[in-house]
């Protein structure tokens, strides 16, 4: 007799991760998906819900995975609370009512950052008081609705999600670089190191901790592998036959343009983002690591390294050029 299958409701599944775990898990005889998110989509089993308002829908699932936000990294504190904060309190209530299934929070590890170099940090690492932006305020204030759920629950915060569809880390700096606006960052104190994971990477993960009996609590990911970020950028951008960003920049100037670029955007509005941000400067100016063997001894090693993952996403950006 064949076992039932796991149902799986994915929010957020016209984004980048939601997509991309809906159509890799798609022909799997081991769960049934239905997807939901606020754009039109060509996914089978989709619907289009507003989060950012109460909902309904006949689907009952064993496991919701709530993969939608706002993960641009700018936007107005309005945008974040009601894209990031409310959308996951409609979302729990709905849980609620349909039998508390478990639920699957995909949060950031952007709410551990501070400006400054972090290396190894855990689970247990200190979060907040002061967060970097809003999106990783609202972020955090989701992961807080989340654990006061009634049914199970599990919050992962991966680091630096790229690959094939990405729409926010890698693409944006290698547009910047094709307009020659990209500069190098000088002047810090040590090579810039970082983790990435890429997105078949945590879209396996996040199939783990939906079926895992065990899983619980909360969980950093990335390809545990760190690499040094500008000479992986600048390998990128020379595989894909951009030029060779030759502008330099010390850190502290490009803080200090970024931060007015912001006030600007902010006080008339613009609209748009500024062509500089903090959190942007940040990526490239400051290590961030972390140590996730509790992710590791939970779901297992990553099944695609950062170099195959890199090769992959210089195809896809060859194919779209």
């Amino acid at each position: 007799m064949c076992a039932e299958r796991t149902r799986i409701l994915v929010t957020g599944a016209s984004g980048f991760v939601g997509g991309s775990f809906m159509r890799r898990f798609a022909t799997s005889s081991d769960v049934e998906l239905f997807g939901l998110a606020r754009r039109p989509s060509d996914l089978k089993e989709y619907v289009r819900i507003d989060l950012t308002r109460p909902f309904d829908l006949p689907f009952e699932a064993d496991v919701v995975i709530h993969a939608a936000a706002r993960a641009s990294p700018w936007g107005t504190r309005r945008e974040f609370h009601q894209q990031n904060v409310a959308a996951t309190r409609h979302v729990i209530d709905w849980c609620e009512r349909h039998g508390n299934p478990r639920l699957i929070y995909l949060s950031s590890s952007s709410v551990f950052y501070r400006d400054a170099h972090q290396i190894g940090m855990t689970e247990a690492s200190p979060i907040g008081p002061a967060f970097v932006n809003d999106y990783a305020a609202t972020k955090f204030a989701g992961e807080q609705l989340v654990r006061a759920y009634r049914g199970p629950h599990v919050v992962l915060r991966p680091r630096a999600v790229f690959g094939p569809g990405d729409t926010v880390l890698f693409p944006r700096i290698v547009e910047a670089a094709r307009r020659g606006k990209l500069p190098l960052f000088v002047g810090q104190d040590r090579p810039v190191i970082g983790d990435l994971i890429y997105i078949d990477v945590l879209c396996d993960y996040l199939l783990a901790a939906a079926v895992s009996p065990t899983a619980s609590g909360s969980y950093n990911l990335t390809n545990a592998e760190p690499v040094e970020l500008q000479p992986l950028l600048l390998d990128v951008l020379e595989r894909l036959g951009i030029k060779r960003p030759t502008r330099r920049i010390r850190v502290a100037t490009a803080m200090r343009i970024a931060g007015l670029a912001e006030a600007v955007y902010r006080l008339l509005p613009l609209r748009g983002e500024p062509p500089l941000t903090r959190f942007g400067v940040g990526v490239f100016a400051y290590s961030k690591t972390f140590d996730v063997t509790r992710a590791l001894s939970a779901f297992g090693c990553p099944t695609i390294s950062i170099v195959e993952g890199v090769e992959r996403f210089v195809a896809w950006q060859k194919e779209r050029m």
